[in-house]
């Protein structure tokens, strides 16, 4: 090797490496002010304390033989879990119980948290017309909570998936979501299964400092809107070693979303990580500070997507990282899509403004022949998008490609493939 060639090399490699460093001293700027994490590192909740005072469900009269409705019993015990001055736990035994609509609301007057153990199975009803709200499993007002266990959340969703239209309705009515966070504070998900939801599996909103860890989220590949994790309008959320297989999003991260942390997370079947869609309401608040690492999706329609609705009112997403994450035959492994839109509408820009966002040691391989697709807004472009390490190949071993319009892509380092020109 000539000279000149080892010293183009070695001036390539130091070029790589500053803009490595740059992206990963911006990466660590934080956003916003960090909020004091009180969950970080802890066991919260998986033995049972001294004082502690367990509720058992069986001693409110549930009976475990998945036919008896043991809604009412589950109601009494929360109740009295909820209003015992010291700490309380839930117990949920082994067995099958048969249960409708619940909603175990707080606060409660003892000290946080108070724990859920699930070691049994829950089945939803069947019968929708009982669900006068979005979902079966709410939890409300609450802060301080556990709901842990080896148990499963069956919403029996088969049976209600035959009335989703949201595929030729833009104002589709919502199923039920097994889980429903709703004013929830300082809470730890972790270690049950959620199965065939009739909507959502977990949708949180209106809540902070939330973990889930640990979690199996199945639901058929061809099931309607059962999105795994739903993220609205709260900040400071956690998902980590967690699998997801469902028919629609793995997790979607919608308005108000704001500091929101996923790791080491398989996501396939299903579409994929998304934030959005975004704009479809009026004044929706901004979205930042999504980080999105250590993640394989395996067989998915998406990999990473940032979706937004076209005639949106003004609104940002900002603030993004996605790193060392793996693809196994993604169709769309990279997209920007923001003139998302299912059925109908308007031919008008999206005014959901796209920044600084961070694309880091991406690879593997895409079903499509189009490995990076950044369709960004012609009335507000897409700016500061890094791509640094994008090796991606097509599963035929043919050629892959990028498109790309209205993206200002400041930084390209290492390998790059495919290659990403814009058009602007």
């Amino acid at each position: 090797m000539s000279r000149l060639k080892i010293c183009h090399t070695i001036i390539s490699l130091i070029i790589s490496f500053c803009l490595y460093a740059v992206i990963n001293c911006e990466a660590k700027k934080p956003l916003l002010p960090p909020s004091r994490d009180t969950l970080r590192g802890t066991r919260l909740g998986s033995k049972a304390v001294p004082g502690e005072k367990i509720f058992n469900v069986k001693n409110f009269g549930a009976i475990p033989n998945g036919r008896k409705d043991n809604t009412q019993a589950f109601m009494k015990t929360w109740v009295a879990a909820c209003h015992f001055k010291g700490r309380a736990r839930v117990l949920i035994p082994p067995g099958v119980y048969a249960l409708g609509p619940l909603i175990f609301a707080g606060p409660c007057i003892g000290p946080s948290p108070i724990i859920v153990q699930v070691s049994g199975t829950l089945k939803g009803d069947t019968d929708i017309s009982l669900y006068e709200e979005p979902a079966w499993f709410q939890f409300e007002n609450i802060d301080g909570l556990i709901v842990t266990g080896g148990g499963a959340f069956d919403g029996q969703g088969e049976s209600a998936w035959k009335y989703n239209d949201c595929k030729n309705n833009n104002d589709c009515v919502q199923l039920p979501s097994n889980i429903k966070l709703n004013k929830v504070s300082n809470a730890i998900l972790r270690g049950f299964t959620s199965a065939d939801s009739k909507g959502v599996h977990i949708f949180i909103t209106n809540s902070q400092n939330i973990r889930l860890k640990r979690l199996h989220i199945v639901a058929p590949g061809d099931s309607p809107n059962t999105d795994g994790v739903h993220i609205s309008t709260s900040i400071n959320v956690k998902v980590s070693k967690t699998i997801i297989a469902t028919g629609d999003d793995c997790i979607g991260m919608i308005k108000g979303s704001t500091d929101v942390a996923i790791n080491k997370v398989t996501c396939g079947p299903g579409h994929g990580i998304s934030i959005g869609s975004l704009g479809k309401y009026e004044n929706e608040e901004d979205v930042r500070g999504i980080t999105v690492k250590n993640t394989t999706f395996l067989k998915t329609d998406n990999g990473i997507r940032i979706k937004t609705w076209p005639g949106s009112t003004p609104s940002l997403a900002t603030g993004m990282i996605f790193q060392d994450l793996v693809m196994d035959n993604v169709r769309n492994p990279i997209i920007i899509d923001q003139g998302y839109c299912p059925s109908g509408c308007k031919k008008q820009p999206s005014r959901v403004k796209i920044s600084n966002i961070q694309y880091i040691n991406i690879r593997g391989t895409s079903s499509s022949e189009v490995g990076v697709n950044l369709m960004c807004s012609p009335q507000y472009q897409c700016e500061n998008i890094h791509l640094f390490n994008i090796n991606l190949k097509h599963i035929g071993n043919g050629p892959i490609t990028a498109t790309c319009a209205n993206a200002r892509v400041s930084t390209f380092g290492g390998l790059q493939s495919p290659r990403v020109t814009c058009h602007n």
